[in-house]
């Protein structure tokens, strides 16, 4: 079954491009189910091109998937057309009396700040107390990972001596969980981030586990064990140009950044680079919508945060 969008959203030309299904709203309104009830709350600069990576992932499920989009309201984009954001996003004051099976907050440039200085962390922390009661599982990517777990748990975040910036291999820690269920026993993984979690600090909250990690880039993937928070330090989603664009824009700025690592071929930036993480990203979200969405949410959703998991 395919994701459901507004008719004319940017991304729904690229995948169908892509010959992935997309249900516009106006065919959507003749099928007599219930679809998942997603909101993306889209904190990345670039959001046209993150809301394509995101929904390009969500595909890969049987499922129909209802997604809206939402920004934050105390926070200024500048590197999306209003006339976008008018017309494809809603903030949270509009939802906040809404329920949802899900909630993904994505990443967001702000690494170098502490937390409390972010100018819409107020509105960010009663995003995450309202998803408390009224989302029944949160995907969290790389500083909102990190935002998360600093919320929920009150684990700090420290700064890295130099950007973590590549793709890294990543050991599967856990064996016995569903989110984990068809990876590879090693995986691969963009990141590009300027601070990171240690694995140490989660391993000691009880009410974390600990599903993926690398020697080189360490924490990647952690859970609450109810499956209520997800927490992913990397960038599944990115795209195989992703870290390259990134690479040529710091460096057409003459920004002193590194080359990304095991990305070019040969080390080479004239040489294209292979995307080597499609299928453990397809396998990440599918998962996360099948074992912790589809499989554990009331149907009746207004009974969300009255029901406890079994």
């Amino acid at each position: 079954m395919p994701i459901k969008i507004p008719d004319t959203l940017p991304a729904r030309s690229i995948l169908e491009g892509e010959n992935i299904f997309v249900m516009t709203q106006s065919r959507a309104v003749h099928q007599d189910i219930r679809p998942l009830k997603l909101l993306i709350l889209n904190l990345m600069p670039t959001k046209v091109t993150t809301e394509t990576q995101l929904l390009r992932c969500l595909s890969n499920t049987p499922l129909q998937i209802e997604v809206e989009l939402m920004q934050t309201r105390t926070h200024n984009a500048r590197n999306t057309s209003q006339e976008h954001l008018l017309s494809f996003y809603t903030t949270f004051d509009k939802v906040c009396q809404n329920k949802y099976d899900g909630l993904i907050i994505t990443g967001a440039p702000v690494e170098s700040l502490e937390f409390e200085d972010v100018d819409y962390w107020p509105e960010l922390c009663d995003i995450m107390e309202w998803s408390k009661t009224n989302v029944f599982s949160t995907f969290h990517i790389c500083w909102g990972a990190q935002a998360g777990l600093y919320y929920h748990y009150n684990i700090k975040k420290y700064p890295l001596e130099k950007k973590l910036f590549g793709v890294f291999l990543h050991e599967r820690l856990a064996f016995d969980c569903p989110l984990m269920r068809g990876f590879d026993d090693s995986f691969r993984a963009p990141h590009s981030r300027l601070a990171e979690n240690r694995v140490a600090d989660l391993q000691a909250v009880g009410e974390l586990a600990v599903l993926a990690a690398s020697r080189e880039a360490g924490l990647y993937l952690a859970m609450s064990r109810d499956g209520r928070q997800i927490f992913v330090e990397g960038h599944s989603e990115y795209d195989a140009e992703t870290l390259s664009l990134e690479y040529f824009r710091d460096a057409g700025k003459g920004i002193d950044i590194a080359l990304p690592q095991n990305y070019f071929p040969d080390n080479d930036p004239a040489k294209a680079p292979v995307k080597t993480w499609r299928s453990h990203a397809h396998l990440l979200y599918s998962n996360w919508l099948n074992y912790y969405v589809y499989q554990a949410t009331p149907f009746d959703l207004p009974s969300i945060g009255e029901q406890n998991r079994l």
